[in-house]
């Protein structure tokens, strides 16, 4: 059991305040550098704070809450309530731990088993209209049955609707919240966050009663474009955070996708654009799937 030492050290940092993505992820760098997979992990606040993982402002929070009665009790309630998984765990995406600020800790709900099937996230508009329903209810289903996994972001609009259509055609959904597990946002959603969590993945890298917060989100679509292969657009306004999620899929050097929309229409200012830019342009499924290599498909069977 020596490597539950390193999971478990991860997760106490990752509940600790005062140190951030970039400290946990400055942790980890430092980490896999100098130990073996199975070593066991005795740092201190003060050790972490020499390996330069927590900012000077940061220091003395840190090291308090570091060291406190309450972050064991949070960590004991975490190791015996929650699901989680690590970046030193096997079962980790590489594709999202070689993504930008890759969370060291996931909390999870459901099979870990769809982290292993071709990952098409879709994201868009929280107003979606008519147009977006269409788009989707065309492209989705023959997306699924080439066993293509559909995450987004459980928002309203685009979000649901693409985790409605997936579900509606017998596909395979993952769900990136920016919540704790036992928290839904909005709240029109929570019987979809539940039956996903029951029945599919629910994600998240916020700790238990954790609620919305305007910068989770902004965090949550950095995960949504580090996990998948290929990214697709489905109506978004100039300036919205879907094209911030574009955008990080970008740098991810992953596939961009958009579809597109009238001129006249400000939901799809934003995907026109982005395909001015150099996304390809989304008219059908086929657009979609020829994106993904099936060679890593075809063996691949659900082992529930």
């Amino acid at each position: 059991m020596k490597n539950l030492q390193i999971r478990n050290f991860l997760l106490k940092l990752h509940l600790c305040q005062g140190i951030g993505c970039h400290g946990e992820l400055q942790f980890w760098r430092w980490w896999r550098a100098h130990h073996e997979p199975g070593d066991e992990c005795y740092l201190t606040a003060n050790d972490l704070i020499a390996l330069k993982c927590v900012s000077a402002q940061n220091q003395k929070k840190f090291s308090s809450a570091f060291s406190s009665v309450a972050l064991q009790e949070l960590l004991e309630t975490h190791l015996e309530q929650v699901n989680y998984l690590t970046i030193a765990d096997p079962q980790y995406p590489v594709q999202l731990k070689e993504s930008y600020l890759a969370p060291i800790c996931l909390f999870y709900q459901g099979s870990l088993e769809l982290l292993r099937f071709p990952l098409l996230s879709i994201v868009g508009a929280r107003l979606a209209d008519h147009y977006g329903a269409t788009s989707l209810s065309q492209l989705i289903p023959p997306v699924v049955k080439r066993n293509i996994v559909v995450v987004s972001g459980l928002a309203a609009g685009i979000d649901a609707m693409s985790h409605q259509e997936t579900l509606r055609n017998g596909g395979r959904t993952i769900a990136v919240i920016g919540t704790g597990l036992n928290r839904s946002y909005p709240k029109q959603n929570t019987a979809l966050q539940q039956y996903i969590g029951k029945n599919q993945l629910l994600l998240t890298e916020y700790p238990l009663n954790s609620g919305p917060k305007r910068h989770h989100f902004v965090e949550r679509n950095r995960i949504i474009a580090g996990l998948c292969e290929t990214l697709c657009v489905i109506q978004a306004k100039q300036h919205s955070g879907s094209l911030i999620t574009a955008n990080l899929a970008l740098q991810n050097n992953r596939n961009v996708l958009a579809v597109p929309g009238k001129i006249t229409d400000p939901l799809s200012a934003g995907c026109n654009e982005l395909i001015v830019a150099g996304a390809k342009p989304v008219l059908n499924s086929q657009h979609i799937i020829e994106e993904f290599r099936f060679d890593r498909i075809q063996n691949m069977k659900y082992d529930y």
